[in-house]
């Protein structure tokens, strides 16, 4: 299995390199050979989340390696969803390397299978944490979307069509992540209840997990009231972006708390 995970990785970082190549001496044979290897990096990394679920008997969801592995799946899969209904080719040269920032995170992690812990071994499994990996994807890809709309302003090779369209997309990427992560938090509370007596204790994650919803809930409300536009929210999302990492993998490394095995 860690042949297909480190193939999956080389043809993930072939990709970013072609893309970058490709987008800065104009080459679109470049270009679109990037996009057909980050389809192949794709197909192995699909074949390694269902090898590694085989192997061990479960959703491969259990711990920080298998978190951020299946993060980094879930934010190439929003992006092949996005460029194939879409045609947001323009994407790719931000959410690419975005994929493979996560993966290689991931690579850095112990990725022995444990059995799962007794406080995970709950129908809630699935749902709370799944839901975790759609959120933040879709949190990601939408910071990706913002940059791409702050290069496109610095270089002003984009019209405001193609500026409208980003700034939709990202608000439409926003919303997903946001009814997941509310997911995440009731479906959280529930399970935390079941296994330790008590919806909320303030633990570190469950409170960056808040933090995390209070600052993209900021994001809906000033999109939809018109308070802010364009620049002022692609700059929201970027740095929103930060927040989510730290979420995610932050806590887990810097503070000790009930989610630390997560």
């Amino acid at each position: 299995m860690k042949t297909l995970f480190f193939a999956a990785f080389a043809l993930y970082a072939a990709a970013v390199i072609l893309q970058f190549s490709g987008t800065a001496f104009r080459k679109e044979k470049l270009t679109k050979l990037a996009w057909f290897v980050f389809l192949g990096a794709f197909a192995v990394h699909t074949g390694f989340l269902i090898a590694r679920g085989i192997a061990a008997k479960r959703l491969p969801l259990s711990n920080q390696f298998e978190f951020a592995n299946a993060f980094a799946w879930g934010v190439a899969l929003m992006l092949i969803v996005m460029r194939g209904r879409l045609r947001t080719d323009w994407l790719s040269v931000v959410a690419m390397p975005a994929a493979l920032l996560v993966m290689t995170y991931a690579a850095l992690q112990p990725m022995e299978i444990r059995d799962l812990m007794p406080a995970l071994r709950s129908g809630w499994f699935g749902v709370h944490i799944g839901s975790a990996v759609l959120s933040y994807a879709a949190f990601v890809i939408a910071g990706s979307i913002g940059l791409r709309y702050l290069l496109a302003l610095r270089k002003g090779d984009a019209d405001k069509k193609a500026l409208s369209q980003m700034d939709f997309l990202s608000y439409r990427m926003v919303a997903f992540g946001f009814l997941f992560l509310t997911i995440v938090i009731v479906s959280g509370a529930i399970w935390a209840e079941q296994a330790w007596s008590s919806f909320w204790s303030w633990d570190p994650k469950e409170v960056w997990a808040l933090i995390t919803w209070i600052i993209y809930a900021v994001f809906l409300h000033l999109r939809v009231r018109g308070r802010l536009r364009g620049k002022a929210l692609a700059w929201y999302l970027v740095i929103a972006v930060p927040v989510v990492f730290f979420t995610f993998a932050g806590v887990n490394t810097l503070m000790h708390g009930m989610h630390t095995y997560g």
